[in-house]
């Protein structure tokens, strides 16, 4: 065939690199983008709930003044309970007896027993007895048990919280729960994993800008060794 013949033959061109993997299906870069952006959707869908409820509450307590909102009060009362007979053996029967005679809906959050000892009244050295303590803290109230060993009554003391008090006990988990504080630990956990998700997303849809996450990164380490080192 001569050189004319190759010369009005169409040119043949190599396909384009991507074309194969295109053929292929995704890659795997694009399938792990591809999850990533949902699981970034769904975390911060989670995240945005529980950000409501804590954002909410700390834009309170942090401009209470500015905002005239009443501040954090209770109202006490203190009574003297006779106790049974025979009396608790130890603290944590107390606090036991105290949960079913006053109804309270909730384990006892602090025991704690004092052994008698000594002490010194003026010129003279007394034998204090032992003291038991016991409290019941809730958002909205606390009970606080005080009782001297061998006394014939338990003084107990109740605070009741008002609306802003059971808001700033919920705010920092006051009296909570475990599902409480694991819930808790659900949005701080949600605020890390939308963080780490977010700048790979931002550094893998253009590498160009792993520099300027590594940059910023190392600009807030270094603000935060200057703020350590400034307290």
């Amino acid at each position: 065939m001569t050189q004319a013949a190759f010369r009005g033959a169409p040119a043949l061109h190599a396909a384009p690199p991507h074309a194969a993997d295109a053929a292929n299906g995704p890659s795997r870069r694009a399938l792990f983008l591809k999850w990533l952006r949902k699981m970034h959707g769904w975390i911060g869908l989670w995240g945005a709930a529980l950000g409501l409820l804590f954002g909410t509450s700390g834009i309170l307590l942090n401009h209470r003044a500015v905002l005239k909102i009443p501040a954090a009060q209770s109202q006490e009362s203190t009574v003297q309970l006779p106790l049974p007979s025979p009396a608790p053996a130890d603290a944590d029967a107390l606090a036991a007896w105290l949960r079913q005679a006053l109804a309270l809906d909730r384990a006892p959050g602090r025991v704690k027993a004092e052994p008698a000892r000594p002490v010194a009244w003026g010129e003279r050295a007394l034998r204090q007895p032992a003291r038991w303590s016991v409290s019941f803290v809730a958002p909205q109230m606390n009970v606080q048990a005080e009782y001297w060993v061998g006394n014939s009554f338990v003084s107990v003391k109740r605070s009741d919280n008002n609306a802003f008090a059971t808001l700033t006990n919920l705010h920092k988990g006051t009296g909570m729960g475990l599902a409480w504080i694991l819930l808790v630990d659900t949005l701080a956990g949600s605020i890390i994993l939308l963080s780490l998700s977010g700048v790979l997303l931002w550094t893998m849809l253009n590498r160009r800008r792993i520099l300027g996450a590594a940059i910023g990164l190392a600009s807030l380490l270094t603000l935060s060794g200057l703020a350590l080192q400034s307290m």
